[in-house]
């Protein structure tokens, strides 16, 4: 088995990468580093510099690397930007993995796991999310990520594919240092950002209908996700030639939310900031009370729980900001 990993180099496919080399799976990766960084891959990992919507370089990979599974990470992710250019996520998210599926068939290739979100959800008004819970998403990332599990899904069943979709929540945290998210569009990264500069947190909203008023979230650890892609290529790897064309669609998240207010305090124990407590703002457009996953079927599909918690989450981005960042530990005491 060889396993072509799009966006290997990002955040998220650094470590899948390594979960699934470590587990004595052959790996080659496939990204246009517009986001990603060469120096996250092991130098033994074979690499292919350019985008999964190049039909020609896609072939001449999977025909070169014998590939047999494609884990497809790469995707425009930030939401407020896909409100601002959704004919672009639609065109690399949608399009793109059209062309990407196009080349795997083609190639003759069996085995596919699709990186999916807790966005296709949007605003779920349930305590536990489950796999059937409608799927109303709110942006055009959200959209384009439901598109694409169609479109998996789809062309498993056309094309005899055994494909798996994989809808992680917030994702935090880092198995080293150096594969630390180098972003600062999310929660924790953040209010890193904040505390070492001196500025109080932003908390948007403390008037949910929750326990201490700001929105809950579910938070996985990078390295338990990393584990699930590998646990989903392993599944589909174990299957005979009968399961051809079904699909696993399943949660990744821990099952536990925890508040904004939670996770700013948290991190503020973490790194020792002494600064101006969190500030108050209005609500953001579009932010749900709360959004916590079940991840029953995926212990029971996969044979997957997550094993880190929030501490563990924080604590391990923070020591990849300092790393990144030197003087930030200094700057928060």
């Amino acid at each position: 088995m060889t396993y072509l990993i799009t966006g290997g180099a990002g955040y998220i496919g650094a470590h899948v990468v390594r979960a699934m080399t470590r587990a004595g799976e052959r790996v080659v990766v496939l990204d246009d580093l517009s986001t990603g960084v060469r120096d996250r891959l092991p130098q033994d990992v074979a690499f292919v510099a350019g985008s999964y919507l190049d039909r020609e370089l896609l072939d001449r990979t999977i025909a070169a690397h014998g590939v047999t599974g494609v884990v497809h990470l790469a995707a425009k992710k930030q939401v407020g930007e896909s409100v601002e250019v959704p004919l672009r996520y639609y065109h690399d998210n949608v399009h793109g993995l059209q062309v990407l599926l196009q080349a795997v068939v083609a190639g003759g290739v069996r085995r596919f796991v699709f990186s999916s979100s807790a966005a296709v959800y949007g605003m779920p008004d349930v305590d536990l999310v489950t796999e059937d819970t409608p799927c109303v998403p709110l942006s055009p990332y959200g959209e384009t990520k439901l598109a694409g599990e169609w479109l998996v899904r789809a062309a498993g069943r056309a094309h005899g594919l055994q494909t798996a979709c994989l809808r992680y929540f917030n994702v935090a945290g880092a198995a080293a240092p150096e594969l630390a998210d180098t972003g600062v569009y999310n929660l924790v990264p953040l209010v890193f950002e904040a505390v070492s500069e001196g500025r109080a947190p932003r908390v948007f909203g403390d008037d949910y209908p929750t326990p201490d008023g700001t929105c809950v979230r579910d938070y996985i650890h990078v390295a338990d996700l990393a584990d699930a892609h590998l646990a989903a290529a392993r599944l589909l790897a174990g299957r005979g030639a009968a399961a051809a064309g079904r699909d696993v669609t399943v949660n990744i998240g821990r099952g536990r939310g925890a508040s904004v207010r939670e996770m700013v305090d948290l991190i503020a124990e973490v790194t020792g900031h002494q600064g101006p407590p969190a500030e108050v703002t209005a609500r953001r457009a579009g932010d749900p009370a709360r959004v916590v996953a079940s991840a029953e079927r995926a212990a029971a599909e996969l044979g997957w729980r997550a094993t880190h918690d929030v501490r563990d989450m924080v604590t391990s981005a923070w020591e990849g900001w300092c790393l990144r960042r030197p003087g930030a530990a200094e700057a928060t005491a």
